[in-house]
Formats: C-alpha cells, structure tokens, sequence
C-alpha cells in the first residue's frame, strides 16, 4: 500500500470512532462522510437539542499534495494527536485552522 493510500484508511479508522460517540444530551448523532477520490473526509453531528436543529461539521480533513490538512477541528482532546498515534508523522500533517503566519510556530507542517 502506497503513502497515500495509508493515510486514507488512517483518516477513515480514525474518524470512524466518532461514529459511536454519543451525546449526553439532545438526540445528536455523528455520521461519516468520506470521499476518496476528492481526499476529503467529514465527521458531521446532525439531531435534534430540544427544539434546536443540529447539523455541522465536527471534523474536516483533506489530503492536499500529500499532507493530510486538519481544516476543522471540533473535537475537545484534537485529532492530529490521534492521526500521529496511528502513523501520520507530523510534519505530514497540516493545521488548516490556523492562520499561514501562526502555522511556522507550530510543531507541524506548514503547508
């Protein structure tokens, strides 16, 4: 299996755990949304808190030239620790949430 190849069954493990999340409160659940040939892979949090709709993006990743690009990041703990756990070394992931002058500062690719 080549490089790319890995880091997308990496994402898709990896995103695949928030799937069996659930929410202490509201009727909110998460699903997965992975798209290969685009390299874009979506965890997204769609229900119901009382009368409140729910759908958004909890998490957001893309593979662009081949570093794998965290472009939303709702999680409490970060999914770039978990991404490095499973084998995607850091200076092949990029912050996309942050701005390009703050990413240098970081520990991880710049872009």
């Amino acid at each position: 299996m080549d490089t790319l190849d890995t880091y997308r069954q990496i994402i898709q493990d990896v995103l695949s755990e928030y799937v069996r999340l659930r929410y202490a409160y509201g009727d909110i659940q998460n699903e997965t949304v992975f798209d290969r040939e685009a390299d874009r892979y979506l965890v997204m949090s769609i229900g119901w808190q009382k009368v409140k709709r729910i759908h958004g993006c909890l998490i957001h990743i893309d593979i662009i030239s081949g570093k794998v690009w965290i472009q939303r990041d709702g999680t409490e703990d970060g999914i770039a620790d978990k991404l490095i756990a499973a084998g995607i070394p850091k200076d092949k992931i990029v912050l996309g949430f942050h701005t390009p002058d703050v990413r240098p500062y970081t520990e991880f690719a710049v872009a």
